[in-house]
């Protein structure tokens, strides 16, 4: 089969009769939830299950479980989590921290059927980042964010959840918030190589990716790096990122155009799939349009990025919890 070159946010906590019309034809490569799409445990496993059959393979569905400000599943049903950044300050052992707590995540996800998490955010902090991205981040120096960041994906194929690393090749520099306005970065390519690309050089064997909606001037003045095909350049050769790459929610203020005029960019530019979240049925039909079918190659990377999606390795996830809080504390 090949898929559709989208990944869709459906509407609600339950699939529409047009939502499931549509999908069936169009088979989109894989889903996003959001807290839209989340009540309790029981209509979640529902609602995975729904857009699976809809999509008619074994769709990977993803979510922004973060934990801090970006947690789609919390209390009373999950854990609550502190922001990363304020976790890696507190931890006594900050590595091991992280592996514990998405190895915790991805079972909370799986439970649900939940296969694939955005995280690990892959990008570095700086003095100037913009708040929403700062306490999102792992730490301001490229080491130990490429550490943290392969704890975090460890953690996630450790229990049968795709990591998605982000944002590709870096998000730390931004100044605004890129779902408003768009960011443009003036560092030189040379600082760009040696701190905000390194993390990704060293995840580059992920199985998926998401790119940034950020201008690097020194590189491509003209278009940010969703939708430019030089940016795309350095992602699969310079940083060396050979898995499936989608964009960031095409909805973002960062794009100019409409829906369809930023897809139809950003598969021209090389991105293999569209990320689209706000579930507006119009938008997804104009998406979806514009995306179209997979290439070839971007499908090969999608069979391959789901060859990865194994079975979680068993763990006792009570000790697991007792071992986190220990650190923490």
């Amino acid at each position: 089969m090949t898929f559709g070159a989208a990944i869709f946010g459906p509407e609600g906590p339950e699939i529409t009769d047009w939502e499931r019309a549509y999908f069936r034809d169009y088979k989109p490569f894989g889903f996003i939830l959001f807290a839209r799409n989340v009540e309790n445990p029981d209509q979640l496993k529902r609602l995975c299950a729904d857009l699976r059959e809809a999509a008619g393979h074994d769709a990977p569905i993803l979510v922004d479980q973060e934990g801090g400000r970006v947690q789609r599943l919390r209390e009373p049903h999950w854990r609550q989590w502190l922001p990363p950044l304020e976790q890696m300050e507190q931890a006594s052992d900050p590595m091991r921290a992280m592996w514990l707590r998405y190895r915790i995540i991805a079972e909370e996800l799986r439970t649900v059927g939940i296969d694939s998490n955005c995280a690990p955010c892959a990008d570095i902090t700086a003095r100037l980042t913009h708040p929403f991205l700062r306490n999102r981040c792992y730490g301001g120096d490229a080491v130990t964010v490429m550490d943290a960041s392969r704890a975090v994906a460890d953690a996630h194929l450790a229990g049968g959840v795709l990591p998605v690393v982000k944002h590709i090749p870096g998000h730390g520099r931004a100044t605004v918030d890129s779902h408003k306005n768009l960011p443009t970065v003036t560092a030189t390519r040379e600082e760009l190589d040696r701190e905000d690309f390194a993390p990704f050089k060293a995840l580059a064997d992920l199985p998926l990716g998401m790119t940034a909606h950020i201008v690097f001037e020194d590189i491509d003045d003209s278009a940010p790096a969703t939708t430019s095909r030089v940016m795309m350049d350095v992602i699969r050769h310079d940083i060396g990122f050979n898995g499936l790459l989608m964009t960031d929610d095409i909805g973002m203020e960062a794009l100019s155009g409409d829906v369809a005029q930023r897809s139809s960019a950003s598969i021209a530019a090389g991105c293999d799939v569209i990320l689209h979240c706000c579930g507006d049925a119009t938008e997804i039909v104009q998406v979806g349009e514009a995306a179209g079918q997979m290439t070839d190659a971007a499908q090969a990377r999608a069979e391959a990025a789901l060859l990865m999606r194994k079975s979680p390795t068993p763990v006792d996830i009570d000790a697991l919890s007792e071992e986190f809080d220990d650190l923490l504390n």
